[in-house]
């Protein structure tokens, strides 16, 4: 998946973001997984995509229906 500004996350709606964090997720893991077995190449590649779920689950929680923002 390729780096995502907020103005493109804030484009989708609740499904296409909570897919967007699946897919994330999984990506993180095989990162990690790379990374631990020494397979790793581009390792900034981890920092980016804890910064794309937290970017993503911010706009979820701002689009929500509790959200005071």
């Amino acid at each position: 998946m390729a780096s995502q500004d907020a103005k493109s996350v804030r484009e989708k709606d609740a499904a296409a973001l909570k897919d967007d964090i699946s897919s994330l997720k999984k990506e993180q893991f095989n990162l990690r997984f790379q990374q631990a077995t020494g397979q790793l190449e581009k390792s900034s590649r981890i920092r980016e995509v804890r910064r794309a779920i937290a970017r993503t689950k911010t706009v979820l929680r701002e689009k929500s229906p509790k959200a005071k923002v």
